[in-house]
């Protein structure tokens, strides 16, 4: 049983840090010119700094949930979503960007430490558990990255570095 829970704790930290299937936020938050980042694509609901601002809060309400009882999670889905087409400044986005690998980082080492129960509600008697937590993240960021790969495809500004 041990092994099975480790591996499984592998495999959900490579899907996490890695993107598994596809493209890690890094990259596709990468080089992405700042005159684009709130730049409207007809046909297309969010802007690039409004996908990279729900990513971020998003994964963190996810990881704040499991980590402090007691945590109150945004208005859904207003709360979710920044009000501006574009960050208020080239900084916001970086501190936006840097939070999101923060959170990610920490997310990867609860997941990794083996003193922490994948399986165990939480919080406390919640109605969740890390391993959940984990597989929310993958799928939430999974979801949200595609859309910033595809609107940097329909902005001109393909992917480096992948």
């Amino acid at each position: 049983m041990a092994r099975i829970s480790q591996d499984l704790r592998e495999e959900l930290v490579k899907s996490l840090a890695e993107g598994g299937a596809h493209i890690p936020f890094a990259a596709a938050a990468a080089g992405f010119p700042a005159e684009l980042r709130g730049r409207r694509v007809p046909g297309l609901a969010h802007t690039a700094w409004q996908l990279v601002y729900h990513l971020r809060l998003a994964q963190f309400d996810i990881v704040e949930y499991i980590r402090q009882p007691g945590h109150a999670s945004p208005d859904y889905p207003s709360g979710y979503w920044p009000k501006q087409d574009g960050p208020a400044d080239p900084m916001e986005w970086e501190r936006t960007v840097q939070s999101f690998q923060a959170d990610l980082e920490g997310l990867c080492a609860l997941v990794s430490d083996p003193e922490e129960d994948l399986f165990q509600p939480r919080p406390k008697g919640g109605d969740s558990s890390l391993a959940r937590a984990a597989l929310l993240v993958i799928d939430h960021n999974a979801y949200h990255i595609g859309q910033l790969v595809d609107l940097r495809m329909l902005l001109g500004v393909p992917v480096r570095d992948w």
